[in-house]
């Protein structure tokens, strides 16, 4: 195996693996994102709990507001983060179809070689 064949799979497999980790570590910080709202709704409703009338209503709307929009702005955080991801694994998929293409100029053991590296590079399995 040639020496730039290896390194082209080390990029590949760095690539997917940090793609992989990514995807997993935006759904954990959205997760944690709308646990932490909730957290915080239930420790302001608390607070809500000592005051009377209108003053009392107030608080609870304030809380379920502020609950509501931070979930929010985590949901939309995660999509972009999603987006990003897609992004990049349609990327991954069109360089794949080049890479292929260029080994249809060889033959034999050399072009079989050349699309295993590509799809090793560019976690097309």
């Amino acid at each position: 195996m040639k020496t730039g064949n290896i390194n082209l799979k080390l990029i590949g497999a760095t690539f997917g693996l940090a793609f992989a980790l990514s995807v997993g570590a935006a759904d954990a910080q959205y997760d944690a994102a709308k646990k932490s709202a909730d957290a915080d709704y239930e420790t302001a409703k608390a607070r809500c709990e000592s005051m009377t009338g209108n003053e009392k209503e107030v608080c609870f709307k304030e809380a379920k507001a502020a609950r509501d929009k931070a979930k929010a702005d985590a949901k939309a955080e995660h999509k972009s983060s999603k987006a990003a991801g897609e992004a990049d694994e349609k990327k991954m998929k069109a360089d794949y179809k080049v890479a292929k293409e260029k080994c249809d100029a060889m033959s034999g053991a050399a072009k079989e070689s050349c699309i295993q590296d590509a799809k090793t590079q560019y976690h097309q399995h």
